[in-house]
């Protein structure tokens, strides 16, 4: 599941380029139950399978043994609300380990003692963190000076500034009657870049007023 999203475009350049370093870890190999399992039934009469203590202990405990992490975070759906400004900060940290929860998540004991910080992508549940880690793990990357080859494609992106980016537009100039916005043609960078930061604001007022605090 793993395997794609982090052997592809960006990310697989930045690897290439030796900027980041990411190991995915099989629970799997840390448990000393005879047939592998990671999981077991929930406490109670709650439904669903629950991650076990010992062998998320036994793998966080081994990394950290061998470098120091400036946080272990959860993927979970009551966690804090992943943005691009939590982004650019955990893409100036050096070691981060990345706990993907399964099916109901993890045993309790494991966010209360292990855990440094809990992230949800958004309010819909997955059937495992993985994806969400996927997301994250780009997300933290493609801002790591070096992992862009035009590091100011990143600065323009939505959300750098609390606004949605402005349209965008490629050769034609014209396509079947529908034309680039004259002013993207005049060469004046200054008039661009007052129009592309108007019509910024305009779009995110009228499609995500809450970066606005509106």
């Amino acid at each position: 599941m793993m395997e794609g999203p982090l052997t592809c475009s960006i990310i697989k350049r930045a690897r290439a380029k030796g900027l980041v370093e990411i190991v995915v870890h099989d629970l799997r190999d840390y448990t000393l139950d005879i047939h592998k399992r990671v999981d077991d039934y929930a406490f109670g009469f709650g439904a669903g399978m629950v991650l076990q203590c010992d062998p998320i202990f036994r793998c966080i405990e081994k990394l950290k043994s061998e470098r120091e992490y400036d946080e272990v975070i959860f993927t979970a759906p009551d966690g804090e609300q992943f943005t691009q400004g939590m982004a650019n900060s955990l893409s100036l940290l050096g070691n981060i380990i990345i706990l993907c929860g399964h099916y109901k998540g993890v045993d309790q004991r494991v966010r209360d003692t292990l855990i440094t910080k809990e992230i949800s992508i958004g309010d819909y549940v997955l059937t495992g963190g993985e994806m969400a880690a996927a997301i994250i793990t780009d997300a933290v990357v493609r801002v790591i000076p070096g992992a862009i080859g035009d590091e100011q494609s990143a600065l323009s992106d939505s959300f750098q500034d609390n606004l949605l980016a402005p349209p965008v537009y490629t050769r034609p100039a014209e396509y079947r009657g529908m034309k680039v916005p004259d002013i993207l043609l005049s060469g004046n960078e200054r008039k661009i870049q007052e129009w592309e930061q108007d019509v910024a604001i305009e779009r995110t007022r009228r499609l995500r007023p809450d970066l606005l605090g509106e």
